[in-house]
């Protein structure tokens, strides 16, 4: 409750920060013209957020034949959870990571990387799994839809300050400057900040749905680790996802690392050790997630 009471205040904090730039833009029309506008885009992206950011990763779906012990064990998971069963989107790319959109449990995605099925035990990935599945349930995935909306439209009017200014009774052009240049960055840092808390509420109700906090500890480890030495090409190009990877997909060639979308990885492990009592990473025990049938030809395969 207190981390979505957090949500909440930083949420307000960005429709405040919306409909002052209105203001300033435009007086009290200004402040609700923005107010409107950013409702509008916020459907929108609401709307056809899932598409837009499968299709900028290059997700390719995954039937349940093609997906094989991927897929049951998603479906698994979900019955656990409480939850509609996915869609499973594979990522083409050998960067370990995963992320989950949609605009509610009904019409939610699950998307793991080629680098994730081959690098991580099958325990492993029912933590990232279940992991991505505590967004869905908590719609976090709603939540950073509109931030990201938000964020992007102070940013429009920030940039808008440029060629108005400002009325002299509304901060002059001093206060145009200002605006300009700290309401993106306030924009981008309350973001950063839903994001974060996000991250850990996920990764507590994760490891109740696998049974297993010291799989999902173990899984964060090695994708951290093998994520800076990766480029992820689809999430390079198109950054503004990065948050809603499990672990920031971005390798720092630009600067990233100075914002970042995600606490310390060293953080999470240490919440989720906690949870099985132990400081360090304890034996993994036999997966309480039943096997499928198929092939013994490895644990995960397509078809």
């Amino acid at each position: 409750m207190h981390g979505n009471a957090k949500v909440f205040i930083l949420m307000a904090g960005m429709t405040g920060l919306v409909m002052a730039l209105g203001w300033m833009l435009g007086g009290q029309g200004g402040a609700l013209i923005a107010l409107l506008l950013a409702g509008g885009m916020n459907f929108f992206s609401w709307w056809n957020s899932d598409k837009m950011v499968l299709r900028q990763q290059g997700a390719i779906e995954l039937t349940p034949q093609e997906g094989g012990d991927l897929y049951a064990l998603t479906a698994e998971l979900a019955r656990r959870a409480d939850l509609p069963v996915p869609r499973l989107y594979l990522l083409p790319t050998e960067q370990p990571n995963a992320f989950a959109t949609g605009r509610n449990p009904e019409n939610a995605a699950v998307a793991v990387t080629q680098g994730l099925v081959r690098s991580l035990s099958r325990d492993e990935i029912a933590g990232v799994i279940a992991h991505e599945l505590a967004h869905i349930k908590h719609r976090d995935t709603l939540t950073m839809t509109v931030t990201a909306t938000m964020a992007g439209a102070i940013a429009m009017m920030g940039n808008m300050m440029m060629f108005t200014g400002g009325r002299d009774e509304r901060g002059g052009g001093l206060g145009a400057i200002l605006a300009m240049i700290f309401a993106p960055l306030a924009a981008m840092m309350v973001q950063m900040a839903i994001s974060r808390a996000r991250e850990f509420e996920a990764d507590a109700t994760g490891a109740q749905i696998c049974g297993q906090p010291q799989a999902l500890a173990s899984a964060l480890a090695k994708i951290s680790q093998m994520a800076g030495r990766t480029l992820n090409i689809p999430a390079e190009r198109n950054p503004a996802a990065a948050s809603m990877f499990i672990i920031n997909p971005l390798n720092g060639l630009r600067m990233d690392r100075l914002f970042a979308t995600h606490p310390a990885t060293e953080d999470r492990i240490a919440r989720l050790m906690a949870m099985t009592g132990n400081r360090g990473f304890a034996p993994e025990r036999p997966s309480p997630i039943p096997r499928s049938g198929g092939r013994s030809d490895g644990p995960w395969r397509r078809g």
